[in-house]
């Protein structure tokens, strides 16, 4: 019976140290808004270079979990980059594709 037990823990010490997760090796940093830390108050549309950096390949606007830019400079960034469209200094679409 002693020796039943005894085996019962060892395979349970066994088990726990087989289950335990890997040491993460990568650390994610939390984003810093760039518009904030740049202490620009109104993003304006002519900064079509700035502009550029929130979009996708797809010339789509960039999610703030993405780019990290805070829920005020998001507004006012997909503001801006819609206004630089309007007036034809950034893409609406990247190219056409034929599927």
């Amino acid at each position: 019976m002693a020796e039943q037990t005894a085996q019962t823990q060892t395979t349970q010490t066994q088990q726990t140290s087989t289950r335990q997760q890997p040491q993460r090796r990568y650390y994610a940093r939390p984003r810093v808004c760039f518009f904030c830390v740049e202490r620009i108050e109104k993003i304006d549309y002519k900064d079509v270079d700035i502009l550029r950096r929130f979009l996708s390949e797809d010339a789509k606007i960039k999610g703030r979990k993405q780019t990290g830019v805070c829920a005020k400079h998001q507004r006012q960034l997909a503001r801006a980059i819609k206004r630089a469209r309007y007036l034809a200094m950034l893409p609406y679409l990247t190219e056409v594709r034929l599927r």
